[in-house]
């Protein structure tokens, strides 16, 4: 009896000393954004999604980029696609780069909140790590419903366990070269800024993936 309960001890050591089979084998990525990642205006390949599928195959990061991102979508939208997608992908991590659409139509910051958390808790209902891309928006909108927009976004992360890229359009945005870095309609980047938007993503997600 004592040498099966040793050899059980074994077993246990050797379980937790090994690693996961979800750390360490191939990973499936969805993306579910808006036009800011569905590269909207520019060449195929150039968008911060692609970038991003270039920056895994150099570091041999064994993952799969499934990008399921329109051009125009909203919470709402993402929120009804997103169990399909699940189904069908059963990704191993789920990016949800949603919201900006939201504030542009001028929808409720509740609802947008509760259409974030709610994918949130779907993916990971689903086996998924979950992160969040934050989004801020242009001082015309108004400090008041500027700092509770891009708060929600910490909100919904820190409540479902999430990680959180805080801005993504950090350094463009608010770069000193802005007007060259944004598209004629002044909403989309243009490609020059899509590797600094790669950037602000995979400096939370480097670890995230691991």
């Amino acid at each position: 009896m004592a040498l099966a309960h040793c050899s059980l001890l074994a077993l246990a050591a050797l379980a937790f000393a090994l690693p996961s089979a979800a750390a360490t084998g191939p990973r499936t990525l969805l993306v579910l954004g808006d036009s800011l990642s569905a590269e909207y205006g520019l060449a195929r390949g150039s968008g911060w999604v692609a970038l991003l599928e270039q920056r895994l195959a150099q570091d041999k990061i064994p993952a799969t980029v499934v990008n399921a991102s329109i051009s125009g979508d909203t919470t709402s939208g993402g929120r009804s696609r997103l169990p399909a997608l699940l189904k069908q992908v059963q990704p191993s991590h789920v990016l949800i780069e949603l919201g900006g659409n939201d504030a542009l139509r001028g929808l409720p910051l509740q609802m947008t909140k509760d259409n974030l958390a709610t994918m949130a808790r779907q993916a990971k209902a689903a086996g998924a790590r979950v992160m969040i891309v934050g989004m801020q928006l242009p001082p015309n909108y108004g400090a008041r419903y500027g700092q509770e927009f891009s708060q929600l976004f910490t909100q919904v992360a820190h409540d479902s366990g999430a990680a959180l890229v805080p801005f993504l359009l950090a350094g463009v945005a608010d770069s000193p070269q802005a007007d060259r870095l944004f598209q004629p309609d002044r909403i989309h980047p243009t490609a020059e800024a899509h590797p600094r938007m790669l950037a602000n993503v995979w400096t939370v997600m480097k670890p995230w993936l691991h």
